[in-house]
């Protein structure tokens, strides 16, 4: 079979069994032992795509959560989208998240994971030539094993940039046989940059069911991104928003450039936007989104506080991920990387997974040491020499004292 006439069976394969494997409403009030309804608030929600799941406004991103039981806080509460991924904690977080579901009725509850081919260079967004799709699957079911699930309900490809990673014929083999095998119920990408060829790409091979995308008031072209979210959405795609308090919402110092709650109410201003996946850690972040869906109306202060923000960059964590760094720096170092891990650290706290995304950038040469003035002209006005020595120290931290 030719290429093309191959990933067109793929693509014809996939939808058709998604559709069979829709269930009725993902989450109708859970019973309890007893056989009674258990007593689970009802959130807002939207249609996530054509998956036939209507999601809370507020899902959980697991990354930063803190234990099972703050899991099963979150669906108690009446959150019930998870989504964890396989390099958050080296698959332990996937581990917590299984623990934390564990027992509870399986139709109550969607969970979803971000699942990394092996080889798959995330720097260039390229896949390794020889990949096979035995390989990813065999990825994917390690991570139901480590969720204690028979099925995951969303595998998403992550950090999903060019055309021709996303329709890689290998990955979207894999994805049509573990949905076949009941394996897995959607087939999804998730970008962090590039969001215009993400999405369109995404939905023109009307293979993909969820798109998963960085979106908030700091991007700099929002407009396109808007268009290609709309795109994706008429496509019959569900739009997962992450990234959305743009590194927090912190300045390096720990000052607030903009409270989280407004920049959460900033993302879902766009109805095409399914649902936010906020990184939760504590039980009082988790009352503030859970109050923010209340009410979506933006005050007038609130819209003068984004407008102050978006003008003053280096009071954000947030790097655009746009690469005009990268052939700039004679080092060639992966500045989008650090910059990433800078926001993990001072933005989102969580060193666990600053120390996983610096650890898979390339620190052999001197680096920075070998320069003196920094030639690198940010886009983003971003202090780049000082952050990244700002970072490094995260190195020479034992890997045991180091929360995964």
């Amino acid at each position: 079979m030719k290429k093309i006439q191959r990933r067109e069976f793929l693509k014809t394969s996939l939808a058709g069994v998604c559709g069979a494997a829709v269930a009725p409403a993902a989450w109708t009030s859970p019973l309890t032992g007893s056989g009674q309804k258990a007593a689970v608030p009802s959130l807002p929600g939207r249609a996530l795509g054509k998956t036939g799941i209507t999601t809370p406004l507020i899902s959980m991103g697991t990354a930063e959560a803190s234990s099972a039981e703050f899991i099963k806080m979150g669906y108690d509460s009446g959150i019930k989208l998870f989504f964890s991924a396989t390099y958050y904690g080296q698959g332990n977080n996937e581990r917590l998240v299984g623990e934390a579901l564990k027992g509870l009725p399986r139709d109550s509850f969607v969970v979803g994971t971000a699942a990394t081919p092996e080889g798959f260079n995330a720097r260039a967004g390229t896949m390794p030539k020889e990949m096979t799709a035995q390989s990813y699957m065999k990825t994917a079911e390690d991570s139901l094993k480590r969720f204690g699930l028979d099925c995951v309900d969303i595998l998403l490809l992550p950090f999903a940039a060019k055309r021709e990673a996303i329709i890689f014929d290998p990955v979207m083999e894999a994805m049509t046989q573990l949905k076949k095998q009941g394996k897995i119920r959607f087939a999804g990408i998730a970008t962090h940059n590039n969001f215009g060829e993400a999405l369109r790409a995404a939905a023109e091979s009307k293979f993909y069911d969820v798109a998963m995308t960085t979106y908030n008031y700091k991007v700099k072209d929002r407009a396109a991104l808007a268009d290609a979210v709309a795109y994706a959405v008429q496509a019959g795609m569900g739009v997962v928003a992450m990234k959305t308090t743009a590194g927090g919402g912190r300045a390096r110092e720990g000052t607030q450039a903009v409270n989280t709650s407004t920049a959460l109410k900033w993302a879902l201003q766009n109805k095409n936007i399914s649902t936010i996946v906020s990184g939760m850690s504590s039980v009082d972040e988790l009352k503030k989104n859970l109050e923010m869906i209340k009410d979506l109306k933006l005050s007038e202060q609130e819209l003068k506080d984004l407008g102050l923000a978006e003008n003053h960059p280096q009071a954000s964590l947030f790097c655009q991920q746009c690469q005009t760094c990268v052939p700039q720096c004679p080092n060639n170092l992966d500045i989008p990387a650090l910059m990433r891990s800078y926001m993990y650290a001072y933005g989102y706290r969580n060193l666990g997974q600053a120390r996983h995304t610096l650890d898979a950038v390339d620190l052999s040469g001197r680096g920075c040491a070998s320069c003196g003035a920094c030639s690198v002209a940010c886009a983003s006005g971003f202090d780049v020499k000082g952050r990244i020595q700002d970072i490094l120290w995260l190195k020479s931290v034992p890997s045991e004292f180091i929360k995964a």
